[in-house]
């Protein structure tokens, strides 16, 4: 009797631990929260970036001649990443073309789905299924006239009780017809991590 006890007490044991080291609790936050979670390059890095970039490039003179009587049309060449860490640059690049269009001052040419788009209209013209009068026809498609491109690069230093890393990211707005880079700018941030004693 008393040896089913103590299994009984055990088992009951085993069950209230494992119940307490495994349960996982899944909540919402905020999108825009400043996420601390390690030193390498988050999602708060990429809303800076993005914001601080953009808002230079919506409000600087050059922009604001280009823009005054049309809206120019823009490529955006995806971001390149320099860094020795795996960093989704599209999404950077995603980023800064939704607040650009947005703004209402450019249009854009997504050379993302130009493979897609030369499918639908081949499609259209050679299907058959398609009306001919109301097909969209080859050589219609308006070209860029700007291209907006950029880096992000870094530099990591570190040792036992600390680690630094510097990221620069710079864009330029480049006229496709005369060659010329229109506008530049960059901005930068640095992260540290430090081993914290406690005492006890």
């Amino acid at each position: 009797m008393k040896k089913l006890a103590l299994i009984t007490a055990m088992t009951l044991a085993v069950l209230v631990t494992t119940g307490c080291t495994n349960k996982s609790v899944v909540r919402y936050g905020d999108a825009s929260a400043v996420e601390t979670t390690d030193i390498n390059f988050g999602s708060t890095d990429l809303q800076k970036v993005a914001g601080q970039m953009t808002d230079s490039l919506l409000v600087s003179p050059v922009v604001g001649t280009l823009t005054a009587n049309t809206r120019p049309v823009i490529f955006v060449e995806s971001i390149k990443n320099k860094t020795s860490e795996h960093i989704d640059t599209e999404s950077i690049t995603d980023s800064i073309s939704t607040k650009l269009l947005r703004s209402g001052k450019f249009r854009f040419v997504d050379m993302t789905r130009v493979a897609a788009a030369r499918e639908q209209i081949q499609y259209q013209n050679t299907g058959g299924m398609v009306d001919a009068s109301k097909a969209i026809q080859f050589g219609k498609q308006v070209g860029a006239e700007y291209m907006l491109y950029g880096n992000l690069s870094s530099i990591v230093k570190s040792n036992k009780d600390k680690s630094d890393v510097y990221y620069k990211f710079t864009l330029r707005l480049m006229d496709l017809e005369s060659g010329l880079v229109e506008w530049a700018d960059e901005t930068e941030i640095r992260k540290t991590k430090e081993k914290e004693f406690v005492s006890w």
